[in-house]
């Protein structure tokens, strides 16, 4: 797992905008990782949502993809206690799941994410959702 570190991000000295990347799968996070590294992020990785939030009790990620099942700590789980953690200050949360259900997503939504991505995924999906959130260009 990385940490997340300050850096300037690009010739004009800006820093970079930093993304956590919560999911079981180290190819699902590869992925994101290499579409979210080309974007000038900044990117860290967790496993399950409890090693997310012992990374975030340290640094506040600008942006959070958070797959909903995972071992130890899923992904509502992750949103419910990031939420208690750090109140109303909170980063763009893109929620990742492989099942189009409307009751999820109202509970992710509930829970503080921003969007949903479903799996499989693309750079253009992505992309899309961050721009849309005004974390992208």
């Amino acid at each position: 797992m990385h940490e997340f570190s300050r850096c300037l991000g690009n010739v004009q000295g800006l820093a970079m905008k930093h993304c956590l990347i919560v999911d079981d799968s180290s190819v699902v996070r590869k992925v994101a990782r290499q579409i979210l590294e080309g974007m000038r992020f900044e990117v860290a990785e967790a496993e399950n949502g409890q090693q997310a939030l012992e990374l975030c009790q340290s640094q506040r990620p600008d942006a959070i993809i958070v797959d909903w099942h995972m071992p130890v700590m899923g992904g509502l789980d992750f949103l419910n206690a990031y939420r208690h953690m750090h109140g109303s200050q909170r980063p763009f949360i893109i929620y990742l799941t492989t099942e189009n259900d409307p009751v999820d997503i109202s509970r992710a939504f509930a829970a503080g994410a921003d969007d949903y991505v479903l799996k499989p995924f693309t750079r253009e999906n992505i992309e899309a959702k961050f721009i849309a959130a005004g974390m992208a260009s």
